[in-house]
């Protein structure tokens, strides 16, 4: 995989997205994101599952500004032995059947230690069977270790078209430099204000960077944004700290903030096999695209645009139309969960 850092790319006439493939050349692949969705070319697929995400807002790091968007950043480090098995564990516990009791299906308490808790959840997972696992959960009402309820911190996407859970990583924006125009994915003619970016990695593989090299690596879920008349004020918490990371390189802590709070009301979403949109372009992404977009204001709009794509040392440059024109599809299916 070829290091962004040593070719440098961006969006102008002169390493914008007309000139990634002399340096980066997977970005003229036949896999490439982002891309059209009409409506007429989509496949309704009724297997496809829901997708759930569980956000633990205590993963949220830190906001940036790395002179090609506003990004922020969560906590995706944890330990592949101990705590990458209590962490599917977990998760093959993490429905309840409101109304019904089963043996062993109480509150059981978190041990201090992760070797004893290792021990816990596997003699509790022994007590059920496979069927009662997918309805079932452990409740866990107490955690005696401030290092331990840490650890555990979580930040996942599962369900829908991935085969497994995804750790949430980052998440950034892209924008144009008027309202009319600025989302990468277009549907049916129409480009949207913006496009929020949500990206996960499988952790089955060793890290993120290895992960990015896997066809079935990195999940990433698109929201749209809309300018309208009702902006979604759950946005306020991300560009109140717009001020705060101005210029490229600032960045700013960003603690406690839970990404689920800007989704739309509905869950129904597309999906098909890309690319990340900015270079190397690896193709290892299995997009996530909800259809309902959010409604941002002008305003917040404005704010984004606010942002320098320069150093604070350097002229200001606006930092707009952060987008990548949209790919040919070739021969890939974009499926829909929805009619």
């Amino acid at each position: 995989m070829i290091n962004p850092s040593y070719y440098p790319w961006g969006y102008d006439s002169d390493n914008g997205p007309d000139q990634w493939h002399k340096n980066y050349p997977t970005a003229k692949g036949r896999h490439q994101s982002p891309i059209e969705i009409n409506n007429k070319e989509v496949h309704y697929d009724s297997s496809l599952l829901p997708w759930f995400a569980s956000y633990d807002p205590g993963a949220a790091k830190t906001i940036l500004n790395n002179g090609k968007t506003c990004r922020v950043v969560f906590d995706d480090s944890f330990d592949r032995s101990e705590q990458h098995q209590i962490y599917h564990l977990l998760h093959k516990c993490q429905r309840i059947l409101k109304g019904r009791e089963y043996p062993g299906a109480t509150i059981y308490s978190m041990d201090a230690t992760l070797t004893r808790k290792s021990r816990k959840f596997c003699h509790v997972l022994n007590i059920f069977s496979d069927e009662l696992l997918s309805n079932c959960c452990v409740l866990i009402s107490e955690v005696k270790s401030d290092s331990l309820q840490k650890k555990l911190s979580i930040a996942v996407l599962r369900g829908g078209p991935l085969p497994g859970v995804f750790r949430l990583r980052q998440l950034h924006f892209h924008w144009g430099s008027s309202d009319d125009h600025g989302s990468e994915h277009v549907v049916n003619g129409v480009r949207y204000a913006g496009e929020l970016h949500m990206l996960h990695w499988n952790p089955k593989y060793s890290n993120y960077l290895d992960a990015r090299r896997r066809t079935d690596g990195v999940a990433v879920l698109a929201i749209f944004l809309q300018v309208g008349e009702t902006p979604k004020p759950e946005m306020k918490r991300i560009l109140e700290e717009i001020n705060a990371i101005k210029t490229k390189g600032k960045e700013a802590p960003f603690p406690n903030f839970d990404p689920s709070i800007l989704f739309p009301k509905s869950h129904d979403y597309w999906t098909y096999h890309g690319s990340f949109t900015t270079p190397p372009c690896e193709e290892c992404v299995t997009w996530i695209i909800l259809r309902e977009p959010i409604i941002v204001s002008s305003d917040q709009m404005a704010k984004l645009r606010s942002l320098s794509k320069n150093a604070e040392n350097e002229p200001d440059h606006p930092l707009v139309d952060n987008w990548r024109p949209t790919q040919p599809r070739y021969f890939r299916m974009v499926s829909a969960s929805f009619l």
